[in-house]
């Protein structure tokens, strides 16, 4: 249907999708009524045609709810008064206005748009402001056509005020000359979506845009399980099928791009793959810079090491275990190395013991981890500052080219004889690049990490690599001290990672298994958990902070989105006193438990103990939600219970419920309580290696919630080493090369 009107009324409006609620009128017609959709231009006194049908809505009422909205210039001497007056026209208010009008009539738009001069016949215009009415006329008429010209060819509104944002009056020409230009240019546009455009607008389904388009649309779903490089074959195979034309076209693409330089062609062990240029160039350059420092000389240590043990040992009151010393005396004696084992194996005896050595010989030393709370989680453990590395790296923004960058690089290294990094599986190649490409030769690098854990959410699989190169030195460690005798987490890890089932639900009460056959089942159990069983049992626990439930995906009965709105409704229910606020997967609501989704280096923050101040919250960060200004649009986060963030509205996309979370954001934590559902995940995520992650999680108690089959069938599913990665052989052959 379509219905047309004036929009009188906004009611509510999304300004970062355009959802719109409005109340439109029809004068010719004595009409009132509510629209509802998508609405990239919402300009009140402008008339518009709408395209939908109508719903009625169970609270609302009857609305007509609209897929497709366009402009209609005004004709009556009234409509034209409303629309200048609405303030969509810059320099034009009502007075103005019904001069416009009681001088043209009718024909007034025509006038500012073909004769702008003649409204200085108007009295109080002046020269200057008949070229701002008529400039913003023009503006806002350049958007009115672009937006007709995409609807009448099936494309929405709302993505004609995309483009018109990036490419102004030129947006019709350049997307027609080349609609896949919208994929890097426009976020929200895939190729699915430029394609889809492209064809409405009739190009050729042989385009070279097109298949160039496909092509690198087809690759990044190939490497999108972390891999760095695809075999050209089945890139090749799959573009082609995903094209519909024939593989010649495809190869001959291929080959141009790579000589344009966005793909490189290379091969390994007879195999000819194709890499993205810069995961070549990241995994080359890592593989040089690791064989640099570890070749070159660093800096003398001139004191009994053995005597530095012994005294770090008396002052900490441990006794290392043989592996524990080796790990010190390799730290001490390589210019790069690896030291890599399970929950519970010593890292954090070892690390400490590394610092008081280092400390002792008057070394700067630098500890970092790739997300603040693993960093933070170093700090509390060693009791030195610990940083994140982009951090470390001085990650900025750029006025210049309006991106972020790292300040430290080969120009400008960090200086520092040690630096240690903890959580190394978390490191992707591009972060290894830059951290490698910024430590100057001769500075001890030690790695420091769980290889059995998940790999970088980002491309690469780093630690493994170059443990599997066995080019660096590397220390296994196998001994577990962590926890008492009697603890079965430890064990369990242990035993999940080799692919054995676990023991529970025996005498020692720290690793529980809950039979439950369906979701939903799942679901109650893991509520009545944290709400009263768990709190009940262990009388010291705090729910909201020491209850951490962990998942594999985000979708589904048991996602992070449905565990979120369930547990939040029983750990945190609304209130009266209590303010709220919709935020992008549901409401946000005072006391809630939150984590910061993305890196935000400007974010600035208080302490509310000194009141001392400091800027950047980042990815991973929990923090629970002190207040709810409404009227200010401004939520307010404390983080580590004492650092204050204040966030405005248009900010909340960077915050989501934290009563749940997946299980690549809990890497590099640990929580006293972890619970975990074990139903029917989807094979990728139903792996040992995720499991194994998530038991390791828990510090005090480990609760697995689901099908007693399920777990022994992500036991058996050992698939973690399906990524793509040429950092072994790089490193192997490049270090080769060079003894020869």
């Amino acid at each position: 249907m379509e219905k047309t009107g004036r929009l009188a009324e906004i009611i509510f409006r999304n300004n970062e999708n355009f959802y719109t609620v409005a109340s439109v009128e029809n004068d010719d017609e004595f009409e009132q009524f509510v629209v509802v959709g998508n609405m990239p231009r919402a300009d009140l006194g402008m008339t518009y045609v709408f395209y939908g049908e109508w719903k009625n809505h169970s609270t609302y009422g009857e609305q007509f709810s609209f897929t497709n909205c366009t402009e209609q210039m005004p004709r009556s001497r009234s409509a034209i008064t409303a629309f200048l007056s609405s303030g969509v026209i810059r320099g034009v208010n009502l007075k103005t206005a019904k001069s416009l009008v009681d001088e043209f009539g009718e024909d007034t738009l025509r006038v500012i748009a073909e004769e702008p001069e003649r409204l200085e016949e108007v009295y109080g215009i002046g020269k200057k402001k008949a070229e701002t009415i008529a400039e913003s006329y023009r503006e806002n008429r350049e958007f009115a056509d672009i937006s007709l010209f995409f609807t009448e060819h099936g494309i929405s509104s709302a993505y004609a005020m995309k483009m018109y944002k990036v490419f102004g009056a030129g947006t019709v020409a350049e997307v027609k000359r080349n609609p896949y230009r919208l994929i890097s240019e426009i976020r929200g546009i895939g190729f699915k979506q430029a394609d889809a455009i492209a064809e409405k607008l009739g190009v050729p389904r042989d385009s070279q845009h097109r298949i160039k388009s496909g092509i690198l649309f087809t690759l990044r779903h190939i490497l999108s399980d972390g891999s760095t490089y695809a075999v050209y074959d089945e890139l090749c195979e799959k573009a082609s099928m995903l094209l519909d034309v024939p593989m010649e076209d495809v190869d001959d693409q291929v080959t141009i791009l790579a000589v344009e330089g966005g793909l490189r062609i290379a091969g390994i062990q007879g195999m000819k793959v194709i890499y993205p240029e810069a995961y070549y160039e990241a995994e080359s350059n890592v593989a040089r810079s690791l064989y640099y420092l570890n070749k070159t000389a660093t800096k003398t240590i001139t004191a009994d090491v053995e005597g530095l043990i012994k005294k770090a040992e008396s002052v900490s009151e441990v006794s290392l275990s043989d592996e524990q010393r080796d790990a010190v005396r390799t730290a001490v004696r390589e210019g790069v190395c690896v030291i890599t084992g399970g929950p519970g194996t010593g890292k954090t005896t070892i690390i400490n013991t590394m610092l008081r050595v280092f400390e002792a010989c008057g070394f700067d030393v630098a500890l970092a981890a790739p997300t603040g709370r693993a960093a933070k989680r170093m700090s509390e453990t060693t009791g030195h500052d610990a940083t994140t590395v982009h951090r470390l790296l001085e990650y900025t923004f750029s006025d210049e080219s309006e991106t972020m960058h790292f300040n430290r690089d080969h120009s400008d290294p960090l200086e520092y004889d040690v630096i240690v990094v903890d959580e190394m599986s978390m490191v992707d190649i591009m972060l290894m690049d830059a951290l490698t490409d910024a430590i100057l030769p001769g500075t001890r690098f030690v790695m420091v990490g769980d290889a059995n854990q998940l790999p970088s959410v980002g491309a690469g699989n780093v630690l493994r690599d170059i443990i599997r190169s066995e080019m660096i030195e590397t220390v296994k460690l196998t001994q577990i001290f962590r926890q008492d005798a009697n603890s079965l987490i430890s064990e369990n890890a242990g035993r999940i990672n080799r692919g054995e089932y676990p023991s529970y639900n025996g005498e020692v009460k720290d690793f529980f298994f809950m039979r439950k056959q369906s979701e939903q089942a799942v679901l109650a159990t893991i509520l009545e958990l944290c709400r009263t069983r768990l709190p009940r049992y262990y009388t010291e626990l705090d729910p909201m902070r020491d209850i951490q439930v962990l998942t594999p995906m985000h979708k589904g009965v048991v996602g992070t989105v449905n565990l979120n709105a369930e547990l939040q409704q029983v750990l945190n229910p609304p209130s009266h006193e209590k303010a709220e606020r919709q935020g992008r997967n549901g409401i946000f609501r005072v006391g809630d438990k939150v984590m910061q989704l993305k890196n935000n280096y400007t974010m600035e923050w208080k302490r509310t103990d000194d009141f001392s101040d400091g800027t950047g919250v980042f990815n991973g960060d929990i923090g629970f939600i002190s207040s709810i200004d409404n009227n200010q649009n401004k939520l307010t986060v404390v983080f580590d219970d004492i650092k204050r963030a204040v966030y405005s509205f248009d900010q909340l996309e960077e915050l989501d419920l934290a009563y749940a979370m997946t299980i690549h954001k809990s890497q590099g934590s640990e929580f006293p309580v972890m619970i975990m559902p074990i139903c029917s995940f989807p094979p990728l995520l139903a792996n040992r290696n995720l499991l194994y992650t998530a038991v390791t999680r828990g510090k005090k108690t480990v609760v697995l919630v689901g099908a007693e089959y399920m777990l022994h069938n992500m036991i058996n599913n050992d698939r973690i080493d399906e990524r793509r990665t040429s950092l072994a052989d790089k490193l192997s052959n490049f270090i080769n090369l060079e003894s020869m």
